[in-house]
């Protein structure tokens, strides 16, 4: 068996393209464009090119976007502070402050103070319960891309065992929720899980976001399984100084076995910038007191 490659790459085109013909449509409905607020403390390199694709990618979608860069040794209070002013400022839809964070500023404190109908990237403990009881609000990004991805392969999930390696609140454990509300039979593992490999070989759904290169082997992956890989991981390549990206799964060996996979690069990581589009242009929706379909975008 060789398994099907998964390609987040052109359906993460795909939602863009809708996103951004809803997008047009809320202009002419609202009289703006919806906004998009990304803020970047300091001047990590990585930030700095994320920062930057997701403010080209709002812009080609046909929302305005706005970029506040602070210098790194910008105070607490006073980030705090340009939160509340977004928060306030009706042309802004949606927020996302850049993580990592300088370490003398508390991030939990920041995403508490983003106002949770504006929070795109759905870290607010607010949509963490939303989520929790099935109630509408924002999930994160990547999980919410790697279900629409298992969705468009797979269809109706009910009844599916899956298993989540990995209970971050970014991934893991939203991931896990999601799941759950398709009626999926779902386990929560990690790296200090008791025979992970057994555990691993039962599911229908392999979604691994652990962090650790290439940890899932073939062997661990049940015959025909669908296999989602969020791990990106940088390794040296085969040229000596040169790099590779990996994922949390071993490809080589799991694409015998699996009947479809995401690669890396190329899988869930397009996703994630695509649903964070959707993520802002269903918020400017909201505050706006417009209707779009459950299932529009």
């Amino acid at each position: 068996m060789t398994a099907a490659v998964i390609d987040g790459k052109a359906f993460a085109a795909t939602l863009r393209a809708r996103v951004g013909e809803l997008a047009a449509a809320f202009e002419a409905k609202a009289g703006r464009k919806a906004g998009l607020a990304v803020v970047l403390v300091g001047e990590d390199p990585a930030s700095q090119v994320y920062v930057r694709s997701k403010g080209k990618s709002t812009v080609e979608a046909g929302m305005n976007s706005f970029e506040h860069k602070l210098a790194a040794d910008t105070s607490e209070a006073d980030l705090l502070a340009m939160v509340e002013t977004l928060n306030a400022d009706p042309a802004v839809d949606g927020i996302l402050v850049q993580l990592p964070l300088p370490k003398h500023i508390d991030e939990q404190k920041v995403i508490a103070a983003i106002n949770p109908d504006k929070d795109v990237d759905g870290f607010h403990v607010t949509n963490a319960g939303r989520l929790a009881v099935g109630q509408p609000g924002f999930v994160p990004c990547t999980p919410l891309g790697c279900l629409m991805l298992l969705k468009d392969r797979l269809g109706d999930l009910s009844g599916l065992d899956a298993v989540v390696i990995g209970r971050s609140n970014i991934v893991g454990k939203p991931m896990a929720q999601l799941l759950i509300s398709e009626s999926c039979t779902v386990t929560v593992a990690h790296s200090r899980t008791k025979d992970l490999a057994d555990v691993v070989r039962r599911a229908d759904i392999v979604v691994a976001a652990v962090g650790r290169p290439e940890m899932v082997k073939g062997d661990w992956i049940k015959p025909g399984a669908t296999v989602i890989d969020v791990g990106i991981n940088r390794v040296p390549g085969a040229t000596e100084g040169k790099t590779k990206l990996v994922g949390d799964v071993d490809y080589a060996s799991a694409a015998t076995v699996a009947s479809a996979i995401t690669p890396v690069p190329g899988g869930v990581g397009p996703m994630t910038i695509a649903v964070l589009l959707r993520n802002a242009l269903v918020a400017a929706y909201r505050n706006a007191g417009l209707e779009l379909a459950a299932d529009a975008v």
